[in-house]
């Protein structure tokens, strides 16, 4: 199945953290909180300004970013767990 986002809208699949502590405890799954890092698989055509012009997005497939703890909407495609967010959920690209 293909999806493409709407307007400012962003496809992402999160990162998956690491399993094990720094100090080497290994963490269980029901201590683990959701990653707020990840990987943009899609992005939408851009925002809408007010004169009607269309602004591109800053981040393209393939970026990894962070966002918000809360930050999206979780959608199943093709049994892989994504993100649909808008660009302004998005708190920055990481390694830029």
């Amino acid at each position: 199945m293909s999806f493409r986002p709407l307007h400012d809208r962003v496809l992402v699949k999160r990162l998956e953290e690491q399993s094990k502590s720094k100090g080497g405890i290994i963490i269980p799954d029901t201590a683990k909180e959701k990653p707020q890092e990840g990987e943009v698989v899609a992005v939408g055509t851009g925002a809408i300004k007010e004169d009607g012009s269309v602004r591109a997005l800053d981040v393209k497939a393939g970026d990894r970013i962070l966002f918000g703890k809360w930050s999206g909407t979780e959608v199943t495609l093709d049994g892989t767990e994504l993100l649909i967010m808008k660009e302004s959920d998005i708190l920055g690209i990481v390694g830029a």
